[in-house]
Parts: structure tokens; sequence; C-alpha cells
């Protein structure tokens, strides 16, 4: 049995002024501490097992002796039933500690999927689209909510205010919040089903995006009116002219012409292979060059200083917006992009080529899983009588 102090009065511990321990009586074990700043706390000594334990209860004078004299009792009965306080309040600690290193928001989840997986796509762009359509759509509405109270509500408002006027848009912010919450689930930050997913959840909630979609096709150049504008942009110099003319006689995008290099170009093979890294589809293409193209190449004086074919004035890639500048200064009605429009429609109209030779030029991907499988080369002797067949459309004004 511990040893019960003389018991003292309230008056009597309040006039305890000299650093150390004293035994204040009452409860066998409590003592109050007075350090050298003078400051006053309560400690219970007591075995817990077959160990000693100095268990904190409280300031003095916020805890008052009665008090104090309360809170030891309870935990003198809470060792005599088996339990040790001090391994309990550890515990919760660890728990409480656990949780909040849990409890991210949607930003910082965001942000963690970001850098997770952001090296791994193909392009910055993909990934400044990503950072843009968050910070102006998510963030503002959900980004300081916890990841884990994320429930179907938040997710339709941050859709429902745009997904019949801007669905593209809608869409794709859907699909970025549900692989955010698939992530973090993964890393244990939440539990549960995904609110976004649209599958069996959001299609039952929202109209499909078919019917409520407004398709922008990008504006396209009538076919006979083609030659005339080559004739015309023909008589333009400069760099971003070149890279236009080069852009319709191959029938690419924009950004991959943009960022061609000589490195992709044999000339004596009459051939452009373009990396998967720079496809749309992430799968590598090969463009055989018609004569005007090859032409175009042999003005362009190559650069010691970088490996781009079409070199911006003040050095690096050609913008999007320099091509479309071209065509806006000539008062055209279209888009560079519009342009594989007008050779699809060439193809279609004025040629018996087939529609999968002029799929493949344009290298889109083969939606038709079986048709895909089977599809083993890429016809490029076919599609470069095509392509020479096309240049010389375009240079028949």
């Amino acid at each position: 049995m511990p040893k019960v102090a003389r018991e003292m009065s309230a008056l009597e511990v309040s006039r305890l002024n000299i650093p150390g321990h004293y035994a204040v009586g009452g409860v066998a074990g409590l003592y109050l501490y007075i350090n050298d700043a003078n400051a006053k706390s309560w400690v219970l000594r007591l075995m817990v097992g077959l160990q000693r334990r100095h268990i904190g209860i409280g300031g003095y004078p916020t805890v008052t002796l009665a008090q104090a004299k309360e809170k030891a009792r309870k935990l003198r009965e809470e060792v005599r039933n088996g339990h040790d306080p001090i391994q309990q309040r550890k515990d919760v600690v660890s728990k409480l500690k656990a949780k909040q290193a849990s409890a991210i928001t949607f930003q910082q989840a965001a942000e963690g999927y970001l850098a997770s997986h952001g090296d791994t796509w193909r392009n910055a762009k993909h990934r400044a689209q990503w950072t843009s359509t968050l910070t102006n759509y998510v963030y503002p509405v959900i980004g300081d909510l916890l990841i884990q109270d994320i429930e179907i509500q938040q997710v339709l408002s941050v859709l429902t205010p745009i997904w019949k006027t801007k669905n593209e848009t809608a869409s794709r912010i859907r699909g970025r919040i549900e692989s955010v919450l698939d992530w973090a689930k993964a890393r244990n930050y939440r539990s549960g089903e995904n609110p976004a997913r649209w599958k069996g959840l959001l299609d039952k909630l929202l109209p499909a995006p078919s019917k409520v979609k407004v398709v922008n096709h990008h504006r396209a150049m009538a076919i006979d009116e083609a030659p005339t504008f080559i004739s015309r942009l023909r008589l333009h110099e400069g760099i971003a002219a070149l890279a236009l003319e080069f852009l319709i006689l191959c029938a690419a995008r924009s950004g991959e012409v943009r960022g061609a290099c000589w490195s992709e170009i044999d000339i004596e093979a009459r051939l452009w292979t373009i990396p998967r890294t720079r496809m749309k589809a992430g799968k590598e293409h090969r463009v055989p060059l018609n004569p005007q193209a090859i032409e175009i190449l042999s003005t362009i004086q190559k650069s010691a200083e970088t490996n781009l074919i079409f070199v911006a004035p003040k050095g690096g890639e050609l913008s999007d917006m320099t091509l479309t500048a071209v065509m806006r200064r000539m008062k055209v009605d279209a888009v560079p992009h519009g342009f594989r429009s007008t050779f699809r429609d060439w193809v279609g109209e004025r040629t018996n080529y087939p529609r999968e030779l002029a799929e493949q030029a344009l290298a889109h991907a083969i939606e038709n899983k079986v048709e895909a499988a089977y599809r083993r080369g890429d016809a490029l002797d076919k599609r470069r009588v095509m392509m020479s067949d096309w240049g010389n459309f375009l240079s028949s004004d």
C-alpha cells in the first residue's frame, strides 16, 4: 500500500511557492509539482503493472485541488481495472495524428495526383489543361473541402452549372474529379464508392453529353477554294506561311507541324516520321512527303541552334496562333485545323481512294476494335500516291 500523505487544505496548497514536489494527500500518489519558474502542475505517481508512471493531471490553479483529487481517483480506478492511462493517451494522440495526416483537401489531393501522373502525359499542354480546368471550375467550389467529405452533392455542385452550356469541358472535369478521387482512395485518404463515376450514378442524374453537347466543328475551306488559297499563300513570305502550307500539304495537325524536327525527316525516302510522344493517339505516324512538301523543306535553312524545322523569329516553336494569324490576315473564314476536313472531303468526293486510307493519312484512332486488331501496316505506299495527288490538286490553280 502506498503511503498516504497528510491531506492539505486548498489554502495550504495555494501557499506553496518553493520549487519541489509536494504530496497533497487525499489520494495516494497525488503531488503538486513546482518548477523554477514557479509554474505549478498536478502529477499522479502510481504503478501500472510493473512500471512506475507519472501522469500529468493539469496545471494549478486552472485545475483546483478538489478537481485534481477527483481526476486522480478516476485514474487509479482505471489502473485497477487493467488499463494503462498513458498508453491510452498515446493511442488517442496517434489516431488523431493519423486522422489529421489523412485529412487533406480536394485541391491537395489533385496536386498529389498531378505530381504522381503529370510526368507520364505526352505534353505540357495536357497538364496545363488539367490545372486550368481545376483552378477555374473545381477549386472555387470544392477545393477547400476535405477529400473524405466529397460526395455526390459536391460533385454535382461543380458540374450542374456548366453541364448544358459547356458540356465538353464539364465532361472532362467530371473525369478529372473521378481520377483524383480514385487516387485519394488508393492512398487511403477516403473510402467508399467514387461519387464522380458516370456509369450507374451520374448518368442517372445528368443528361447524356450527346443530348446537350453542341458540336463546334473547326471552320474548314471548301474543296474548290483550296487551290486558290494555296496560290495566294505562296505569295506570303515568312516561316509561318511555309509552316501553314506544309500543314495543308501533309493534312497534319498544327502541333505536329510546329514541333516538327529535322531528325524526323528522311529527305531521300521522302518521309516524315512523327514519334508517338507528339501524336494525339500516342502512336508513331509516318507521313509520305509529296514533292510540294519536299520543296518547302528545301527552302528552309537549318539552324545550328535548334533541331526545329519551323523556328519562330525569336527562337523556339511557333505558337498555334501564328498560323491562325496568317489566315486572318488573308481574310479567310477558316482555321488551320479545318484543312484536315477539306482533305477528307476531297478524298471522299473527288477521288476513288477508300475511306480507310484517308483515316490513316489523318492518323485517326480506329474506334472499331476488330478493325484495329486486323490492321497491321499503315499502307504507306498507297498513301504516298494519294498525298501526291493531293499536292497536285492544291497546286492546280
